[in-house]
């Protein structure tokens, strides 16, 4: 787990952020058709912005 803190002059900080993606009506459509790329998007959308992911779930519902 990530537990290294980013620092400034006179502060220090450790963000973590839990993000659901739910689509409308909780339609099943995400799971069937879109696992793969999904996830890759996701991945690669961190990579351009440095973030780490620390954990993942994909779910019949939601993401």
């Amino acid at each position: 787990m990530a537990t290294k803190a980013n620092s400034l002059a006179h502060t220090k900080w450790l963000c973590k952020y839990h993000i659901v993606f739910t689509p409308k009506y909780r339609r099943k459509i995400i799971y069937n058709q879109y696992r793969a790329s999904i996830g890759e998007i996701l991945k690669q959308l961190c990579g351009y912005k440095g973030v780490e992911i620390i954990e993942g779930h994909l779910m019949p519902d939601h993401i």
